[in-house]
């Protein structure tokens, strides 16, 4: 005689729940336990009180399924309740388990027999062809669960028609910033901005996401991985499908993709894969097929973009528990690969290499650690000894500022082109300040002559008026990363990001800014570099570019040819057919572009950052790059040359407005040949400064050939030149 009908999921809410808190408990004693990302599973026949009240036979084996209360919410969740999913599919897919009791903490579900396909074929091994037919047809059977049949869906899903691809999409891009980015910004924001992933990372992709064929919406497992997949024993069916808890309903290319990323296929076998599943969905819902080979792709790029926060959280978090070398070791490479699935989806660049996550996840928990746990500590730090002790930043304030360097939240961490820039606040300080850590495998083709450091003390030790940061210590820390602190300029509202005059200089902006320029003309540049200010500064500024131009990587000096630009050789000839008059040197900062200017809410008007770029020169030089820069209108232009004009002496002035074209020209050619190495490379393209120059690059270099008396060659390629249009 069979067993009894299994009573349906909310009969067992009748049951109180004192009577299975006795076998839970026994369950976590003595089953037969396996961790899952978010439930802890354990396998242990029924005592004789749950098999009655459940009205099953004694000793048939089930499996209690714990939340893990420790556990990072870190996956989208389209309905909360499994048990009601799981009767939803029961007629469709008979074999999946049953629920047959759930409370708030625990479910008991029937044990389906078998063993899952990560035990006997592991990640990145082939999986067996009869295999692969049988998961299409698994996937394929999920198209007939009815919409009625199971929970209703949230408010703000897709509600137009149940074909709607890009808005399908579009959700659950949303869905993972709202269910998985900002239940976890506070405590590892920080992290994610220092590793280059910004805030608004998935709503830029969720606007990026195009136009797709529409297929039916259908029920997906989300989730469907070897751990997933239980290979029975008898083989009738081969293989069952556990875990429903990430079920959602829409485009059932999402269930593929995520199947092909998760399942971690060697490469060859994804057209196998998508072949049978295209098979099998084509016996059981044709339409569903409808773009498939335009549209997975997109699928595929969200998948990997949206893992990027599971995978760098859980090795982040795997280091508390094994926080020796090996433990760092295993969790720098998880970032890693993380990082470089993202990129492409994210439109992330410049990323950081093995040792710079190292170098990120050691300050992150060394934070952690020393206000949860002695396990591990900040290593010392070593300081300069160039640079004496700032009498206003003892070595026990670098020590602080180090610490709380890892905790910072993403609201203060700053990753520009060339360095990584936390905020904090020390014991005793009376502003915050900057730890400033250089980004690692960022070539910046402009070289830099004087030490950043050394300028600001100049300019402090001097007593100009010019609003800088003030520097305050210079060492080395964690395995020898060099850092500096600087005191910081931006808001002390903290809750608002440093304001830059990315649209242009304000009048009294203007005017605080000139008076900045002439104010560095009184800094003594001889403590800098005693020889610095001899010789002619353009001839000088040439050759500088010159140098640059050839050093260029191939591909960029080849389609820099294509394009009508000059080779170095070319250029240098070109360039020493203009020279300007001598005007008496003085301290230049040699990049005020609008990202290095921050406005103030003061008389002061605006601070100057980074000043990594420092020269001596020409001052015209500096005034005329700026306003290369920074958008600048005819009023504004002239507002400052004339406050400039009538603040310096005349020997800083002689013959301005004749040569002040000459250094706007060669700014522009630069601009061409910076701009396409770029384009080429990719470097820094998530800089603001940066993407607004390529996104300008057809103006550039039409201004730059014709500045240079040459014509716009036609490339070969006609797409090329549409592209840089």
């Amino acid at each position: 005689m069979g067993a009894p009908p299994l009573p349906r999921p909310d009969l067992g809410e009748r049951v109180p729940y004192a009577a299975f808190r006795g076998f839970v408990r026994r369950a976590q004693q003595l089953g037969d336990a396996s961790n899952g990302h978010h439930n802890q599973n354990y396998v242990l026949p029924m005592t004789d009180d749950v098999a009655r009240l459940l009205s099953r036979e004694p000793g048939t084996t089930v499996t209690v399924r714990i939340r893990r209360a420790e556990a990072l919410p870190v996956v989208i969740r389209t309905w909360q309740d499994e048990a009601k999913i799981l009767n939803a599919i029961q007629g469709i897919l008979p074999h999946v388990p049953e629920c047959l009791v759930k409370r708030d903490t625990f479910a008991i579900h029937s044990y389906v027999e078998g063993v899952p396909l990560s035990s006997v074929c592991g990640n990145g091994k082939p999986v067996d062809a009869l295999l692969i037919k049988a998961l299409a047809d698994l996937l394929a059977q999920m198209a007939q669960v009815r919409r009625g049949a199971l929970p209703a869906l949230p408010a703000d899903w897709p509600n137009n028609d149940d074909t709607d691809s890009q808005g399908f999409l579009q959700t659950l891009a949303f869905m993972a910033d709202r269910q998985i980015r900002q239940p976890n910004w506070h405590d590892f924001g920080g992290l994610f901005a220092a590793l280059g992933i910004p805030e608004d990372a998935m709503l830029r992709l969720a606007k990026r996401i195009p136009a797709m064929a529409r297929r039916p919406y259908s029920l997906l497992h989300a989730d469907l991985h070897r751990d997933n997949l239980i290979v029975t024993y008898a083989g009738v069916p081969p293989l069952i499908c556990v875990d429903w808890e990430l079920a959602t309903y829409g485009d059932p290319l999402h269930d593929l993709a995520t199947h092909l990323v998760r399942m971690q296929y060697p490469d060859y076998q994804w057209h196998e894969v998508v072949d049978a599943w295209a098979n099998a969905m084509q016996a059981i819902r044709p339409a569903a097929v409808n773009g498939l080979s335009k549209d997975l792709r997109h699928y595929v790029a969200f998948e990997r973009a949206q893992s990027v926060y599971p995978d760098v959280m859980r090795a982040a978090r795997s280091l508390q528990a094994c926080p020796d070398q090996k433990g760092m070791d295993e969790a720098k490479s998880d970032v890693r690969r993380a990082l470089e699935a993202a990129a492409q989806p994210l439109g992330l660049s410049n990323i950081p290499d093995e040792q710079e996550i190292e170098q990120i996840l050691f300050r992150w928990q060394a934070a952690r650690n020393d206000r949860h746990g002695p396990s591990v500590k900040i290593i010392g730090w070593s300081p300069d000894a160039r640079f004496p002790e700032h009498p206003a930043f003892p070595g026990s304030a670098v020590h602080e500022a180090l610490l709380a360097e890892g905790a910072a939240p993403a609201s203060r961490v700053f990753k520009g082109t060339g360095h990584l820039n936390s905020v904090v606040r020390v014991p005793g300080a009376d502003t915050p300040v900057v730890v400033r850590r250089k980004v690692a495998n960022v070539c910046r083709r402009e070289r830099g002559f004087l030490s950043e450091h050394a300028v600001l003390r100049a300019i402090e030790q001097s007593q100009v008026d010019v609003t800088a940061p003030r520097f305050l210590a210079l060492g080395t820390s964690y395995r020898g990363e060099p850092f500096a602190i600087h005191t910081y300029e931006g808001p002390r509202d903290t809750g608002r990001p440093p304001e830059h005059p990315v649209q242009g200089l304000l009048p009294h902006e203007a005017n605080r800014l000139v008076d900045q320029l002439c104010e560095l003309t009184k800094v003594n540049y001889k403590v800098l570099d005693p020889a610095a200010g001899e010789g002619r500064f353009y001839e000088w500024l040439s050759e500088q570019l010159v140098i640059l131009v050839a050093e260029l990587p191939k591909e960029s000096q080849q389609l820099a040819r294509n394009l009508g630009l000059p080779d170095h050789l070319r250029l240098r000839e070109i360039l020493s057919r203009h020279q300007v008059s001598h005007r008496k040197p003085a301290l230049l900062h040699g990049d005020l572009n609008p990202w290095n200017l921050v406005r103030r809410d003061d008389s002061l008007a605006l601070t100057i950052i980074d000043w990594e770029m420092a020269v001596v020169g020409d001052p015209l030089y500096d005034l005329v790059r700026h306003m290369h820069l920074t958008p600048t209108r005819p009023e504004i232009r002239e507002r400052m040359f004339r406050r400039w004009e009538r603040l310096l002496e005349t020997e800083h002035t002689t013959n301005w407005r004749k040569d002040w074209g000459v250094y706007r020209w060669i700014e522009i050619v630069r601009s061409a040949y910076i701009d396409l190495d770029r384009l080429v490379t990719g470097a820094s393209l998530d800089a603001p400064n940066v993407r607004r120059a390529v996104d300008s690059y057809a103006m550039t270099l039409a201004a730059a050939t014709a500045s240079l008396g040459l014509p716009v060659r036609s490339t070969a390629n006609p797409h090329l030149a549409r592209a840089l249009a």
